[in-house]
Formats: C-alpha cells, structure tokens, sequence
C-alpha cells in the first residue's frame, strides 16, 4: 500500500554542523509538507530499538553509538509518493555515490555520517514515525 508520509531524521552530524535550517528548506522547497517536527535526542536504549534490524552487524554499536552523541531532528513529511520521492531528495548513503543537489551529496561527510535518514518503505515509514510521534503530535 503507497501512502503519502514518509519519516526522516536529520542526524546529529547534520544537526553538529548546523545544517537543519538549510536541510528543512530542501525538503520543503521539494514539495514536502512537515507534519511532525521535533528537535530531541535519542537515548541509547531508543537508538537500539531503532535501529534492531542491523543488531548482528559489525557497525551496530557504531551505530548506536554515533545516533547518541547529539541531538536529531525527527520529522514526519507528506507529499504523494512521499517515501521513493524523498529517497530521490536525499541520495545514495554513500555521498560520494549520490547525485548531484542531493542531501546528501550537499551536507553528508560519509557513510557513517550521512546526515539524514530516510524510510525505505511505507510500511517503516508509519512504524518510524509512530516509534518518534504520539498520533496527536502530527498534523
């Protein structure tokens, strides 16, 4: 089933190098409406639970580790076709591998700091957004 939403995170690299206003206006300026926006910080018990799926990878405790160190942006975004459009937006993890005028191509460093995290699908797009907003919290 395709919905609309789609969730992101602006990563704590991105939110460290002072990026957020000019990452909130790319997404904007692409169409997207923001329907949820929080500046918060994962705790690591969060960032385990979040990120459950890569717990038998070599970098999952990089990972959790990396996703503590600061505060994230959470955002819940709508526009049809909202999870492959924003997808597009960010570019390929790697920065290197990404397209031109993408997040990630603009603003990530590397693959482990890749500034922004983006639902793969709508199915983790609701769970995402339900695991970062109560359903009162979005708009």
């Amino acid at each position: 089933m395709t919905t609309n939403r789609t969730f992101t995170m602006l990563k704590p690299d991105a939110v460290e190098k002072g990026h957020i206003g000019a990452i909130l206006d790319k997404i904007s300026a692409s169409g997207f409406k923001i329907v949820a926006l929080k500046l918060t910080q994962m705790t690591t018990a969060d960032a385990k639970e979040f990120y459950a799926i890569h717990s038998e990878r070599p970098f999952y405790g990089e990972l959790v580790e990396y996703m503590t160190r600061g505060p994230i942006v959470a955002a819940v975004l709508e526009k049809d076709n909202a999870v492959e459009d924003f997808r597009t937006l960010i570019g390929a993890t790697n920065p290197a591998d990404a397209a031109e005028g993408t997040i990630r191509k603009l603003y990530a460093a590397s693959i482990g700091e890749n500034a922004v995290h983006g639902s793969d699908s709508d199915e983790n797009a609701a769970i995402e957004s339900a695991f970062h907003f109560a359903g009162r919290e979005m708009f």
